[in-house]
């Protein structure tokens, strides 16, 4: 055994010592950093994880919401079958298959990718085509336009956008597709918005939908004297607003002609899969691309759109991002290949067919927007009317009538689209959502129930909003305000009588007196709904008044906001002066006072005033005075003698006030009739009623008792009966028209007779 040098031992205790205080260091620098870091983790990653209940018991109230539960809004969920169970579970299935081994990944892969663009090919028409599955609808048609441009430039791979300097390409869509689509594919494939030409529709023959076959003939012909390449043309077999068709087989004919590439979409396309497929929709089986959107046309959750193409040559597609070694990727497929699978032939066809019969039971109320063929287009845009299309002039009407018929049904997935021409429009589209919202037959007769419901008041309030507005600007004090945006029959503001008053004084008035006459025009028993407008871009301290009916009486709705709006502002002045007019009235009657006592002095003397002589003096000779009392008139805001009001008690009498003033326009209103209502009876015919109701009562009042005879007096009994006759028939006389020519010949004799008698009876 070695001898250690005591030197270099000592110096090793003294390293191992240094060495264990630097990790002990180190160990509390990084236990201070864990601990530090612990704090910026977030809740749910704190710890050593949540358990699986938990984690779901989240995802449910996610899903759901808290706010669910307090409000009504019905919601659209989707219907998720079987079928949709299928497709869910393909993604599960595709997460486990990806960690199998290379080679059985491949075959696997390879298995699905081939089976499920086999069966969409033979399903749809297809024949001789290559399947591309992608999450976004738009993706497809992007990776065609690469494709394209490959194809036609050679040397893109090697030069790439320089080659598209020398002969610019042009990309031609249609007026009526998707918004943004064009700027979209620009955007992606790096060209400036010049390679996209919009392809106007049809002005003067055919459907407005549809794209004008001879204007793009011209435009092609025009880009390709400009030195331009024509690339590739969209069309539609169904246009997202309306549902129409182009005519997909002159389109055909001119791509050819200028070797351009055919792309078609839209939900048209679906009822490829049926028996019978009109000529115009068939034609989109001989263009070069087409677009499926499976997922919404069979009610299948979270499955890729697909897009199906011929294309020979495998390397440009696989340069196009069409095709992909990565077998990972073809596990797209798998949801749609299990889905298929388990709806069959059969069930495929079955919800495509069920959704097309949606549209064909329709009732008159809907209608087509010229369509040249109604069966080739399974989608139904409708306004109001029952014969022909009546557009509404208001967006907010068409808008309000999606929105509240999406909510009475939701099950009928009806929505609100803007066309080019005809502006806002409830559309009906089954294919996009019967299968997934579950519609039924019951379903569509309940939507035309409500539709029957809705047109009348909406044609009504539409009617009377221009009767409104001319009401109202004629209407001293109110002030019509123009707001497009809302749906109902107008917009209102009392315009307050500002008297010289700054800007915010007079802009917190306004706000108080037209606050106080929505809530009073509230209280009141009338069908109509008063609000403050919409919560967002409305217009301040204004009424907005709701959807009417035909039975609206205008006239008495504008004078009774006038008039209420006045008593509102007179009453708001009278409190706002009161304290005004209280204090001057204190003032004032403070010097009466002091005057009164001044003149009480004069006239009782200055011997009066001694304490001692003055008592004498009163007892010798009293003084009397007559009092003068004070009363303060809140009204006038002035003081005035009592005098008067001694004497009125004292004779017994005083000055009957007046009576309140009513409305020009009030009526008598029938029992259990809402207020600001026409009415419906001929007021002809209710007068005349009247009157011969009324003659016969004063014929009665003259005949005698059949009991009594000529000479016989009427006893106490029968002349208290022939004074309440008299009291009903007078009443009658004040509050009906009683026209002459309803009279008897001697009414007027007789009734002069009587009053001539009465006064020599009573010559006061």
């Amino acid at each position: 055994m070695e001898m250690v040098d005591p030197t270099l031992a000592e110096m090793g205790k003294n390293l191992n010592e240094a060495m264990k205080m630097l990790e002990d260091n180190q160990r509390l620098e990084e236990e201070n950093e864990k601990k530090y870091a612990r704090k910026d983790i977030p809740g749910p990653l704190q710890g050593s994880g949540q358990d699986m209940v938990s984690i779901l018991q989240l995802v449910q109230n996610l899903m759901h919401g808290e706010e669910e539960e307090e409000t009504s809004q019905s919601y659209r969920l989707q219907n998720v079958g079987e079928q949709g169970h299928m497709a869910l579970l393909g993604h599960s299935l595709a997460a486990y298959i990806s960690v199998l081994d290379r080679e059985r990944l491949r075959k696997l892969t390879t298995r699905i990718l081939s089976d499920t663009t086999l069966w969409l090919c033979r399903l749809f028409r297809y024949e001789n085509g290559s399947a591309y599955y992608h999450e976004d609808d738009r993706e497809g048609l992007l990776k065609i336009c690469r494709l394209v441009i490959h194809t036609r430039y050679e040397d893109y791979t090697l030069e790439g956008f320089n080659v598209l300097y020398t002969k610019q390409p042009v990309i031609y869509i249609s007026s009526a597709a998707r918004t943004g689509l064009g700027q979209a594919l620009c955007n992606q494939l790096g060209l400036p918005l010049s390679c996209m030409c919009r392809v106007p529709c049809n002005t003067m023959f055919g459907s407005q939908h549809q794209m004008d076959v001879a204007l793009l003939d011209r435009l092609i012909k025009d880009d390709v004297e400009f030195g331009k390449l024509p690339l590739l043309l969209v069309a539609n077999a169904g246009t997202p607003g309306a549902g129409h068709t182009d005519k997909l087989g002159r389109l055909k004919e001119l791509c050819e002609q200028y070797k351009m590439w055919l792309h078609v979409e839209g939900v048209n396309l679906a009822t490829l899969a049926l028996g019978y497929v009109s000529s115009s929709v068939l034609a989109a089986t001989k263009c070069d691309s087409m677009t499926l959107t499976l997922g919404s046309w069979l009610g299948l959750p979270a499955v890729p759109a697909v897009t199906l193409y011929r294309h020979e040559d495998p390397s440009l597609s696989l340069a196009a991002g069409l095709t992909s070694s990565q077998p990972v990727e073809k596990l797209r497929a798998l949801p749609l290949w299990l889905s298929l699978q388990y709806l069959g032939h059969d069930g495929i066809v079955e919800r495509i067919k069920h959704a097309s019969q949606l549209v064909s039971n329709r009732e008159n109320i809907f209608f087509l927007l010229k369509v040249e063929d109604e069966l080739s287009s399974p989608v139904v845009v409708f306004k109001q009317g029952l014969q022909e299309p009546v557009q509404f002039p208001n967006c907010a009407l068409s808008l309000q009538l999606g929105e509240q018929l999406a909510q009475l049904v939701p099950a009928s997935g009806v929505d609100v689209v803007e066309l080019e021409d005809e502006g806002m429009c409830v559309r009906f589209s089954p294919l996009m959502t019967s299968a997934v919202l579950g519609t039924e037959i019951q379903d569509i007769d309940q939507l035309v129930d409500c539709l029957k419901m809705k047109i009348p008041v909406l044609t009504s309030t539409l009617q009377l909003r221009e009767e409104f507005e001319q009401e109202v600007r004629r209407t001293v004090g109110l002030l019509y305000i123009e707001d497009l945006g809302w749906p109902g029959l107008g917009v209102v503001r009392y315009n307050y009588h500002s008297d010289g008053k700054n800007d915010d004084k007079q802009e917190k008035e306004l706000e108080k007196i037209n606050t106080e006459l929505l809530k009073k025009l509230n209280e009141l028993e009338s069908d109509l709904t008063f609000s403050l407008g919409p919560e967002f871009g409305g217009q301040k301290n204004c009424v907005y008044i709701g959807m009417v009916t035909e039975d609206l009486d205008v006239s008495e709705l504008v004078e009774t906001i006038a008039a209420t709006g006045r008593e509102i502002e007179e009453n708001s002045r009278l409190l706002e002066n009161m304290t005004e007019v209280v204090r001057k009235g204190i003032q004032e009657a403070q010097l009466q006072l002091q005057k009164a006592n001044e003149e009480r002095l004069l006239e009782e003397g200055l011997l009066r005033q001694i304490p001692v002589v003055g008592s004498v003096l009163n007892w010798f000779s009293p003084f009397q005075a007559s009092p003068k009392g004070r009363t303060f008139n809140l009204t006038a805001g002035s003081l005035e003698s009592t005098e008067s009001m001694y004497v009125s008690k004292a004779q017994g009498t005083g000055s009957t006030p007046p009576p309140t003033p009513t409305s020009s326009l009030a009526k008598q209103r029938l029992p259990g009739q809402k207020a600001f209502k026409r009415s419906l009876r001929n007021s002809d015919g209710f007068s005349e009623t009247s009157s011969i109701s009324h003659c016969d009562d004063l014929d009665k009042l003259d005949q005698r008792p059949p009991n009594l005879s000529p000479g016989q007096e009427q006893g106490p009994l029968e002349m208290e009966r022939a004074e309440e006759q008299r009291e009903v028939v007078s009443a009658k006389t004040d509050t009906e028209d009683i026209h002459s020519d309803k009279l008897p010949p001697d009414y007027y004799k007789t009734t002069l007779s009587t009053q001539l008698e009465g006064n020599k009876k009573n010559p006061s």
